[in-house]
This record gives C-alpha cells, sequence and structure tokens, in this order.
C-alpha cells in the first residue's frame, strides 16, 4: 500500500513546496504555509488500447445552433460577453454578504420560465434557500435544489438530471472523499473544481460556482482554479453603500473591460442601465472643487463626479489622500500643476474623492482631476455644465484620448454644454455632429485653466 504524501501548500496563493518554511516563497506571505497529507487516489484509468477517445475533424463540428443563451439580466449579460455559453464555467467572486449568492438566485428565476437550473446549496439547507427565494419574490419553476457537499454524488447528479444551468454555493465548501483534507483546503478546492469543470464540458452544461476571497480581495485557494474556469468574475462593493459592480477579470467568450452595475435593494439586485445620471444624482452645484469626468468601461462611457479639496496643513509635511483614484497618479498631476501652471500645493493638504465608491483607472480623467485641484485652490466653482476629457502628460501638454466621440455623446445625452477637450483631436471631431455642446480645444493645462477662467470657473 502506498504511503500517504505530505505536501505543504500556501493559504493565500496555493503555491506548493517541498518543505514548510515561515514565508511563501510565491506570494511573499508569512505563516502561510500549511502541511496537508493526502492519501493517493486510486487510479480508474483504462489502459491506453482500451479507451474509447476519437478525435472529430474540426471541419464536421457544426457551429449553426446558438451557443450563448441569455440571463435575463442586461448588466450580467454585458459583462459575460452577450450571455451564458453552453458548457461554460463561471466562477463568481466577492466580499461576504456583497450580494453573490442572490445575484445567482435570481439569475435562476430570471432564466427558469424556458430553462431548468439545478442550484447545488453546500453552506445552506434547502429550507434557507427557499426562505429567501420567497424574500427576492423569485419565480420558482423549475428550479431545483439540493443540499450536498460531496463533489462525486453531485456530479452523478447533474449527469442523471441533466440540467440547462448548474449553480455551485460554493466550492470552498465540496469535498472529495476520497481525499483526506477537510473542505476548503487547497487540494479539495483544486479537485473538485477539476471535477465539476469536467461534467460541465462533457455534458455542455453551463455553471455558476461561488468562491469565498481571502484578507487580500484574491479568490481563496489555488490559482489554478482560476485557470481552468472560462471565466471570472468579481462582485464589488462597499457594503455601507447599496451600489455593486461587477467585473470580468477573465473572459474565454468576451471582453474583460466590460462593467455592470446593480444595486442593492430590500427586494435584491435591480439593474442600474443608466449608471452615469445615477453617479450625478445629487451633485452640489456651484460648490468649488468639483468637476465631472468621462471614463470608459469597455464600451460603455460613464460619468462620474470628483471632488478635490486643498487646504492649508497644520503639520510640517501636508497629507495627500486618494478615495477612488491612483495616489502615485495625483502627486503626479500635482507636480505638473506646480511646475508647469504656477499653481502651488506645497502648504496644502489636497484629498481627491470619487463620489459613490468608484474607482477611475482611465487617464482621461486627468483634466477633470486637474481643474477640480485648481478650482479648489481658487474657491472658483466650475460650471455645472461643463465637462473636461484628457489626460495631462508631464509637460503640461492635454494629449489626446480613445474614444472621445462615445464620451461626448454620453456627456451631451446627459446635458452638459461645454466640453474642454484636447485640441488635437478638435480637428478628427465634427462640431455638427453634437448641437447642444460647444467644444473647447485646450493644447495646455493652462489653456483649459484659462477657458474655465473666461467662463468664470
Amino acid at each position: 500500500m502506498a504511503k500517504a504524501k505530505s505536501v505543504f501548500f500556501c493559504t493565500e496563493c496555493g503555491n506548493e513546496t517541498p518543505k514548510w518554511s515561515g514565508r511563501c516563497p510565491a506570494c511573499g506571505a508569512w505563516n502561510t504555509i500549511v502541511e496537508q497529507t493526502d492519501k493517493p487516489v486510486k487510479s480508474g484509468r483504462k489502459p491506453a488500447s482500451a479507451r474509447a477517445v476519437k478525435p472529430v475533424p474540426i471541419m464536421d463540428i457544426g457551429t449553426a445552433d446558438e451557443i450563448r443563451f441569455s440571463t435575463g439580466m442586461g448588466e450580467l449579460d454585458r459583462v459575460l460577453g452577450g450571455g451564458i455559453v453552453l458548457g461554460g464555467v463561471v466562477l463568481l467572486s466577492g466580499e461576504p454578504g456583497v450580494g453573490k449568492s442572490t445575484m445567482l438566485l435570481q439569475l435562476c428565476g430570471a432564466i427558469s420560465n424556458q430553462h431548468t437550473v439545478l442550484y447545488i446549496t453546500g453552506e445552506e439547507s434547502v429550507r434557507q434557500v427557499k426562505l429567501r427565494a420567497a424574500r427576492l419574490k423569485v419565480p420558482q419553476d423549475n428550479i431545483y435544489l439540493a443540499a450536498e457537499n460531496d463533489v462525486d454524488e453531485i456530479c452523478g447528479l447533474i449527469e442523471k438530471e441533466k440540467p440547462e444551468l448548474v449553480v455551485i454555493d460554493s466550492i470552498q465548501t465540496m469535498r472529495c472523499m476520497d481525499i483526506s483534507s477537510s473542505s476548503g483546503t487547497v487540494s479539495q478546492v483544486k479537485e473538485s473544481a477539476a471535477r465539476l469543470l469536467a461534467v460541465a464540458k462533457k455534458q455542455e452544461i453551463p455553471m455558476f460556482i461561488v468562491g469565498h476571497v481571502n484578507k487580500d480581495g484574491a479568490i481563496a485557494g489555488p490559482k489554478v482554479m482560476e485557470h481552468i474556469v472560462d471565466t471570472v468574475l468579481y462582485f464589488e462593493g462597499d457594503k455601507m453603500l447599496p451600489y455593486r459592480i461587477l467585473r470580468a477579470a477573465k473572459n474565454r467568450y468576451g471582453s474583460t473591460n466590460e462593467l455592470g452595475m446593480f444595486d442593492m435593494t430590500g427586494q435584491g439586485l435591480e439593474e442600474i442601465e443608466n449608471p452615469s445620471q445615477m453617479l450625478l444624482e445629487g451633485r452640489p452645484l456651484g460648490v468649488s472643487g468639483n468637476c465631472v469626468a468621462c471614463t470608459m468601461e469597455g464600451s460603455r462611457p460613464i460619468l462620474s463626479e470628483i471632488q478635490a479639496l486643498a487646504t492649508k496643513t497644520n503639520f510640517p509635511a501636508p497629507r495627500r489622500a486618494c478615495s477612488g483614484y491612483d495616489y502615485n497618479r495625483m502627486n503626479l498631476l500635482i507636480a505638473v500643476l506646480e511646475k508647469r501652471a504656477g499653481y502651488f500645493f506645497g502648504n496644502l493638504d489636497v484629498y481627491i474623492n470619487i463620489v459613490s465608491g468608484i474607482t477611475l483607472r482611465d487617464t482621461a480623467c486627468d483634466l477633470a482631476v486637474c481643474l477640480s485641484m485648481v478650482s479648489s485652490l481658487l474657491d472658483c466653482p466650475v460650471s455645472d455644465k461643463l465637462i473636461a476629457i484628457g489626460e495631462v502628460g508631464l509637460g503640461g501638454e492635454v494629449r489626446s484620448v480613445p474614444n472621445l466621440e462615445q464620451r461626448l455623446r454620453e456627456a451631451e445625452r446627459i446635458g452638459f454644454e461645454r466640453a474642454v477637450v484636447p485640441k488635437h483631436s478638435l480637428a478628427h471631431l465634427n462640431a455638427a455632429d453634437y448641437p447642444g455642446m460647444k467644444l473647447v480645444g485646450a493644447a495646455y493645462i493652462s489653456d483649459a485653466i484659462h477657458a474655465l477662467k473666461s467662463d468664470r470657473l
């Protein structure tokens, strides 16, 4: 009989090492290496001569049938790339309480009128899921529940019932009985995900798997679980705020740049089809330090309010702080304003806040951030009908940005009347396409500030 093998895994990143050490050589985390003793798994594989695996010519594989179907939730379809792919495995991750189980239960209800759904719960009883479905007013036709943790039993159930969608909640509670370690360990998560993936691909049944996150926000368990699935979704949001953001970190069947937005209400998640209007609701008018920027999330332009506050410091070193914006980028823009435009912040505390908890990573927001800081420094408000779009270089130049036409159309639709854009981009724009908006070109940051001063900021 073969001896049980001892292996060492990092609980943070899943890296395997031959011996224990205080620090993980892969991710650098301290005191995360644990020992696990796994029994050897008996292989049921047949000899090569006895297998019935035959290759199929690629030209004989038909593609006429529709390989996608809608989830019934437009925001989720956008992030997935158009809908659910047959045989696709989606890993949905997020912090506890953000709404992962709520979203999947609503998804089951949305497609239950046309497709059968099998919901496997490892954390709750079927009665608890039933109560939550009743609270969310989820249609309950064609939805089947099962409380099970044995992966082999689940795979057998899927092959027997052949549902059109499977939900696993969650992978950390699943267990392969031929592995001696407990649920949630690296070996259990890796093997459970592999077996579920094999069933989904063989039966061409789409599957959603819920995954927990660790203290750093990454998916708990081995990285191999993220590699073998087709799509990895992150459900983000502050539990103190009602808004939730769905992003794709990996998608074999669509773009990873798309973003879906939801509003958490007492009746579950509601889609936000017009995020720009939602993010700008209730913004203060006539207050200095506020400017509106436009960021692109995939093919969707989103308008966001940027707030800046420059105030006298009481400390030897001024304080800099950001919420929803890159800290190093803010320091770079402050240096450009001081060197190229003559506005000094050396003895001032500077704070940047992106309203509603959204995070801006687009460099096209640079110009709006600069104007908001100058507005706060001079205590002169930016016009409520003005939007600034452009990237700011180290020479103080305002550089062109991609998808400028889509950004301007969105700003005009919301009701903005003036737009400060890179001067170089005016040659590629037709002013007649924006009848309700005046375009102002700025070659340097000083030109943009001068244009705002002429409009009384």
